[in-house]
């Protein structure tokens, strides 16, 4: 036996080109199969073995009647692991007939082992024809052969990602080393060579036994997804279950992986419907209370994502995420995990069902203290707003609410001031709080926003400023400052894209009782306007141009 292994690694050694290999292979099949049946000892491993076996010949012809077989270093390292797997069943058959080995268990293990390499052998040799694999990296070696640059890194890439696919463990932790290094050079060079097979095999190599290797799989893949270039693809290929596997039991590396892919993924609402289906609300959950900072930002904004999604609501409530985002918004280590947890209860409380939630867990204390933290003032003002209605306004008021409102309106964002004078408007219903709003300073600032340019945040100041002139000390604040009068006529421009018309012509209307205010409106060319916003039926807009024309006939009458 020993002078038979001398011989093999000799020949072996002296194998150069495609075609020796191919016969080698083909000599030892059949040599291989005599000693088989010549086995006495397990009879039903040895059948299944050579059953398997029989069919290699039928393989290597396939693979050799490849036009670019000749061409392929993935043909010659194939045709090397089958003359492997080949004299390994060679030397256990030899073992069996002379009884030696260590014990009948251990036999038995390293049978099934060489059965399934044999397996491994017969896929292998049908995926580099059935893949298409082995065409597309002969033609990138022949078109790269006299170039430089991207057709040689196209050759490369394709190769990689074709050993994803064959071989053993070893071989395919290389390959995601190499690709894993392309892609930090340039994430766009893997994107175009993405088939449905290598993004299968990706998805599998998930499942690996091997630790590292599901670290370094879930690694790429997050990349890819980060890329946004094969999102449907990988979830298509089944990428869902075993993510939310490495969240629930993965190492750090495999949660923040797949928390960060999940993030990118949801963006979609199918496959953020996708994502509850599977079962992964419960597992984001646990890491945004018990992963590191990365991974409770990533499954925070996952959990956002999903509450984008009206119809995934509901199982988002079932599972507890409103007390889950109201605690991050109290102590999540980083500021984003916070802002995300705001984006969270904002969605929510766009549906009625869960504003009592977010309200029974202290929501409203907490996101009231977001508002002093500096981050973003829109999604805590936002989920503030949906609550008026839910929660009293004097529970409002007792926390705190107009300080920050007048803060907001000083210093904030265009999305902030459209949404802090939305919720001036949605709390002043009584003349009582009508009154505290316009002692808190607000209205000045109110007054200001009537010239910035963004439509909306004009509209949402206007239409402030109308409920609160119903109050008449709130009216004369606004009569005396100088800013009010043109500002209002401005926002009667009849245009489409003026938003803010009728709440203007609310609040000129009761400005109207000035004289003052009347001859003001009058020289900014109020009455052309009117005119035509009285064409297009704007509420009061034909009582405030009768009372304007009345006006203007007076002084001219009294004039002569």
């Amino acid at each position: 036996m020993v002078e038979d292994h001398n011989k093999v690694n000799k020949v072996v050694g002296d194998l150069q080109s495609t075609e020796e290999w191919l016969s080698y292979a083909y000599e030892l099949v059949p040599v291989a199969l005599q000693k088989a049946r010549e086995v006495k000892g397990f009879p039903g491993r040895w059948k299944m073995i050579i059953s398997k076996l029989e069919q290699i010949p039928t393989r290597l012809s396939d693979l050799s009647s490849h036009p670019c077989f000749s061409k392929n270093m993935l043909c010659i390292e194939q045709l090397q692991a089958v003359a492997k797997t080949l004299n390994e069943s060679l030397e256990m058959a030899e073992k069996c007939s002379k009884e030696k080995y260590e014990g009948k268990l251990q036999m038995q293990s390293d049978l099934d082992a060489l059965s399934g390499k044999i397996d491994l052998n017969l896929r292998d040799c049908g995926l580099l024809i059935k893949t298409g694999v082995l065409g597309e990296v002969s033609l990138s070696s022949c078109t790269s052969s006299g170039s430089e640059g991207t057709s040689s890194e196209g050759c490369n890439v394709t190769e990689l990602l074709a050993r994803l696919q064959i071989g053993h463990l070893e071989a395919k932790h290389k390959a995601l080393d190499c690709l894993a290094d392309v892609m930090r050079e340039d994430e766009k060079m893997v994107s175009p060579f993405l088939g449905r097979s290598s993004i299968s095999a990706l998805v599998q190599l998930l499942t690996a036994t091997s630790p590292r290797i599901r670290e370094k799989t879930v690694t790429l893949i997050c990349t890819l997804a980060e890329s946004g270039t094969c999102e449907n693809l990988l979830v298509s290929e089944g990428v869902l279950p075993p993510l939310i596997r490495l969240l629930e039991s993965g190492s750090s590396v495999g949660r923040e992986k797949s928390a960060i892919t999940l993030q990118q993924l949801s963006r979609s609402a199918e496959i953020a419907s996708s994502i509850v289906g599977h079962g992964g609300v419960q597992p984001l959950m646990e890491v945004c209370y018990a992963g590191d900072s990365v991974s409770q930002a990533s499954a925070t904004c996952t959990l956002k994502n999903l509450s984008v999604v009206p119809d995934l609501r509901q199982a988002l409530a079932e599972e507890g995420v409103v007390k889950i985002m109201i605690d991050i918004l109290d102590s999540g280590i980083l500021f984003v995990s916070k802002e995300y947890a705001a984006e969270c209860l904002q969605n929510l409380t766009l549906s009625n069902e869960f504003k009592m939630s977010v309200i029974t867990e202290g929501g409203v204390r907490s996101l009231l203290s977001y508002l002093d933290s500096g981050l973003p003032q829109e999604p805590a003002i936002g989920t503030i707003r949906n609550l008026v209605g839910s929660v009293s306004v004097e529970t409002l008021v007792s926390l705190g609410l107009l300080p920050r409102l007048v803060r907001i309106l000083n210093s904030s964002s265009n999305g902030s001031l459209k949404l802090a004078a939305a919720t001036i408007c949605r709390i002043t219903d009584s003349p009582e709080m009508k009154k505290l709003v316009g002692e808190s300073g607000c209205m000045s600032l109110l007054i200001k926003l009537l010239e910035v340019k963004q439509n909306d945040v004009r509209e949402a100041a206007t239409q402030a400023l109308a409920s609160l002139m119903t109050l008449a000390c709130n009216a004369r604040e606004v009569k005396h400052d100088m800013r009010s009068v043109p500002s209002l006529v401005q926002l009667l421009d009849p245009s489409p894209q003026n938003t803010a018309k009728k709440y203007a012509v609310a609040c000129l209307v009761i400005l109207s009782t000035s004289k003052k205010c009347r001859k003001l409106m009058i020289s900014y060319g109020a009455i052309g306007y009117l005119k035509k916003l009285t064409e297009m039926d704007i509420i009061e807009s034909k009582k405030l141009l009768e009372r304007l024309q009345r006006g203007k006939f007076i002084n001219l009458f009294g004039k002569n």
